[in-house]
């Protein structure tokens, strides 16, 4: 029982370690996140666009809002408070993962540096900056940034992870310890 316990906290604690690789992916988010939107605000005033297809343009918008506008006029220090404490589960989730379950670990990491790239945002300027205008004729879905794209891939990886990845390991009785 004993030596079980050991084992149990020796493999928990190299699991952490080899998940916390994962988080060169959260920098590198924030980093390009925060790269592209100081871009776009040395380049253009509030409200200025510029077409790139018929159906996107480069427009420099300020979200004090939440994601898509909702809360919008909210204390911006609310966010940043949120962001980080989802930030900080979403990184304990990352590195207590299992080590095999990268995909699900990477997805995780795209999440914690999306929502971090915002809350520099909110915490330096007070608001988000977006500039991503996807338009379909006078149609116009929400302005969005980098940081927002990383948290809907990161979103989407965990998805593919649970229907494809993880549901396709299933439990085999046989070789698990704990169906006994």
């Amino acid at each position: 029982m004993t030596e079980q316990v050991s084992e149990n906290r020796t493999t928990r604690r190299t699991t952490t370690w080899q998940n916390v690789h994962w988080l060169w992916l959260s920098v590198l988010v924030i980093a390009a996140d925060q790269f592209t939107k100081q871009l776009v605000v040395n380049h253009y005033a509030l409200y200025d666009s510029t077409p790139l297809t018929s159906w996107l343009n480069l427009t420099l918008v300020h979200n004090t809002g939440a994601a898509f506008s909702m809360l919008h006029g909210a204390t911006p220090w609310l966010f940043v408070a949120l962001g980080v404490a989802v930030t900080l589960g979403i990184t304990i989730w990352m590195v207590r993962n299992p080590y095999d379950k990268r995909l699900f670990a990477g997805a995780l990491a795209l999440i914690a540096g999306g929502a971090l790239g915002n809350v520099v945002d909110r915490a330096l300027r007070g608001f988000v900056v977006d500039f991503v205008d996807f338009h379909i004729g006078a149609w116009h879905y929400p302005a969005f940034n980098l940081a927002d794209s990383a948290i809907v891939v990161g979103a989407v990886l965990i998805f593919v992870d649970m229907l494809f990845v993880s549901g396709s390991r299933g439990s085999n009785k046989e070789t698990d310890p704990t169906s006994k």
